[in-house]
C-alpha cells in the first residue's frame, strides 16, 4: 500500500485504515494484483496495476505510451519458508500476462540491486534486478535517492 494511498488515506495512515481502503479498491472491482498459491493456499503476492494508480514511482514517462497501457509492478511478497524458490519468477510471469491481458503494452518494475541498502529495508518488497532481468525486462533508468536507489525496468508486452 505503500505507493498507492489515495490523498484522503495518505493523512491517516495506520493499519487498520489502509486495510479497509485497499478492500474499497478490491470491492471497486478495482486491480491490485495477484495471488500466487500453493496446495489451494495462497502464499504469495504482487502489486500489479495501471500505472496512473500509484504515486509517482520515477519511472519512464514515454509520450508515445498511453497512460493506460502502462502498468507497474511493484511489490512481493512470499512466505518466508517458501523464498528462494523462485516464486517471484512465477509472480513476474503472471504479472505480466494479467497486465496484458487487461490492455498494458508495457509492464514498469522498479527492483534494487542485490547489495542495495533498500534491499534490507523497503527495497526488499521491489525485487531485485536479476529476477527482472531474467524475465526479459530492460534497464531504462533510474528512480529513488543515493541512499534508495531503484533500477527503472521495462518490458514490452
Amino acid at each position: 500500500m505503500i505507493w498507492r494511498p489515495l490523498p484522503r488515506e495518505a493523512s491517516h495512515s495506520d493499519s487498520s485504515t489502509l486495510r479497509d481502503a485497499l478492500m474499497q479498491r478490491v470491492q471497486r472491482g478495482e486491480g491490485i494484483g495477484i495471488l500466487g498459491y500453493l496446495d489451494g493456499k495462497p502464499v504469495a503476492w504482487t502489486s500489479i496495476a495501471p500505472r496512473s494508480t500509484y504515486l509517482d514511482l520515477g519511472g519512464k514517462q514515454d509520450a508515445a505510451d498511453a497512460p493506460e497501457c502502462v502498468w507497474s509492478l511493484v511489490c512481493f511478497f512470499v512466505l518466508q519458508r517458501l523464498q528462494g524458490l523462485g516464486i517471484t519468477k512465477h509472480l513476474i510471469q503472471a504479472a505480466a500476462a494479467y497486465a496484458r491481458r487487461n490492455g498494458a503494452t508495457v509492464v514498469e518494475a522498479y527492483p534494487v540491486d542485490p547489495d542495495s541498502p533498500s534491499l534490507r529495508s523497503m527495497g526488499r518488497f521491489m525485487g531485485v534486478i536479476s529476477s527482472f532481468k531474467a524475465a526479459g525486462f530492460q534497464k531504462v533508468g533510474i528512480a529513488g535517492s543515493d541512499q534508495h536507489v531503484r533500477h527503472v525496468m521495462r518490458l514490452k508486452l
